[in-house]
Order: C-alpha cells, then sequence, then structure tokens
C-alpha cells in the first residue's frame, strides 16, 4: 500500500488512474481505525480496482471545547489495517496541506443541517462538507463509501453531491457493531467500564422502537417513553432522541415513510451517537 501526505502528489497520481481507465473508490475517514472502517474498505472494493483510503482528524468540524484535541489518533496501526483489509493507498495529508492559508470559501448545506446533531453542534456540517468537497475535488473518486452509523452526515453527503452535480457515487454502509450491540466508534475507547456497561443501552432502545413501531404507528408516546429510559441511565445525558425521514431530515409524526430513528447521549466528555433506519413498505 502507498502512503501519500500530498496534496498535489495524490491529486497527480488520481488523474493518472483516470486516464488509465482505472476505477477509484474513496473511504474518508478520521482515523483510529476499527472493523466499521474495516467494512467501509470491504466495501470500496466492490465499488473500484483502486481504493483509496484518508486519514484526515478534520478541524473545521469540531467547535470550541468539542474533543478535536484529544480525538484519538495512530496513524501506524490505520496503516497496517487499511492494507490488511485491502487497500492500496492511504493519503494522510496535515492539516497545513488540507488548509494552507485562512479558508475563505465553505460549502453549507441548509435545512438538513440545522436538526438533530447540527442544531447542537453549529458549523459542524459546514466543516464535513467543505472537507469531503475538498477530499473528493484531491482524490477524484468514482465512487465514495460513508457508514450509516453517521446518518445525517450520510443524508448530507447524498444531498450536497446530488445539488451540486458531483459525479460521484455515494454508497452507504449499515452501521457495525460490537457483540452486545453498541455501535463501533473511535471515542467507545474513552468509556470508563461504567460508562461501557450503560452506553449498550442506546443500540437496546433503538432495537426496542425497531421492533415496537409498525406502519401508520404514531411514534410520540414510544420516543417519550424510550427517552426516558435513556435519561435514567447514570452518568448519561440525553441530547436527543428523534425520529425523522430518511435522507429528508423532516419531522415524522406516524411511521408513514421511510425513516432514521437517531439520538445522541453524553457519558462525561463522550458524546455517542447512533441511528437504526426503518423503511416503510406501505406503497411497495
Amino acid at each position: 500500500m502507498k502512503r501519500i501526505e500530498s496534496v498535489r502528489e495524490m491529486q497527480d497520481l488520481a488523474g493518472r488512474l483516470r486516464r488509465e481507465g482505472r476505477r477509484i473508490a474513496f473511504v474518508p475517514t478520521m482515523g483510529y481505525l476499527h472493523e466499521g472502517h474495516l467494512s467501509l474498505i470491504d466495501e470500496a472494493r466492490k465499488a473500484g480496482d483502486v481504493v483509496v483510503v484518508s486519514v484526515f482528524v478534520n478541524p473545521t468540524q469540531f467547535g470550541p471545547g468539542e474533543d478535536f484535541d484529544v480525538y484519538p489518533r495512530d496513524i501506524s496501526g490505520d496503516e497496517t489495517k487499511a492494507a490488511g483489509r485491502g487497500a492500496d493507498i492511504l493519503f494522510h495529508p496535515s492539516a497545513r496541506e488540507m488548509y494552507p492559508g485562512e479558508p475563505l470559501t465553505r460549502v453549507h448545506v441548509e435545512k438538513i443541517t440545522e436538526v438533530l446533531c447540527g442544531a447542537r453542534r453549529r458549523g459542524h456540517f459546514s466543516g464535513v462538507a467543505t472537507v469531503v468537497t475538498k477530499l473528493f475535488n484531491i482524490v477524484r473518486p468514482h465512487a465514495a463509501v460513508f457508514g450509516q452509523k453517521d446518518a445525517q452526515q450520510a443524508a448530507v453527503i447524498m444531498t450536497m453531491v446530488r445539488d451540486l452535480n458531483m459525479d460521484v457515487e455515494i454508497r452507504i454502509v449499515p452501521t457495525v457493531r460490537e457483540k452486545d450491540g453498541l455501535a463501533m466508534s473511535s471515542r467507545n475507547v474513552r468509556l470508563s467500564p461504567e460508562q461501557r456497561k450503560h452506553a449498550v443501552m442506546l443500540s437496546k432502545v433503538l432495537f426496542g422502537l425497531r421492533d415496537t413501531i409498525r406502519p401508520d404507528t404514531a411514534v410520540e408516546p414510544l420516543l417519550k417513553e424510550a427517552e426516558a429510559t435513556l435519561s435514567g441511565l447514570p452518568g448519561a445525558e440525553l441530547e436527543y432522541l428523534e425520529m425523522r425521514s430518511f435522507p429528508g431530515l423532516e419531522p415524522v409524526e406516524r411511521f408513514d415513510r421511510d425513516a432514521v430513528i437517531a439520538l445522541a447521549v453524553r457519558f462525561g466528555e463522550v458524546r455517542l451517537i447512533d441511528n437504526i433506519l426503518l423503511k416503510n413498505d406501505l406503497d411497495s
């Protein structure tokens, strides 16, 4: 596997690969790779014949007081894991390489960035949309792979690609979970043993809602009950638990369309998100 740290070198290589008729599949990550990331590489290998994985902890998507400085990093481990899963290129630029001067241009997707995580992390999704646009311009992929675990991020990227006529196929891969159901996340390593024990309730609540909600079900009473369960977890602070259409992220009062149930919970300084997609088959 080739490791590249220069934007220009990555662009030049991507251009050469395209001229040779190679199909580039891209997995953008912030590193500290786990099985969830590696499943994205598996999907990328199906989507192209050259797989590029980026590792870049993007400072513009972290707000004041968030965990940029303590976000886990392990580039040597990432390189070994990505290579072992069949990636061909690891793109690992520095912040100075990605942002050589004060960035005066940002990409902003409206409406769907103003709810869920976006309502609490102002500017976060503008940082995400901007860096993904930059990475697309650098790596020049034919296809890019994202995880369902960040469902709002996936919706934002899908919308951005559609609205800006980007010639990139977007693939979304289901969430990979630990044996007890907890969604895999780079932040899980920062949970204390006690927090880790209680964090498993996030997925249990989501699975319970999935098994209870039926087509045309009124969801608010069920969400209120689930909120009470999450709020009662020792040391947990519930930020939100909502059901919205997917990928439009509009409010849903009854399960009458494809939807996502999404949540965010803080355990001390560790913020965890999770979601589950519900497919409505009333029109099928």
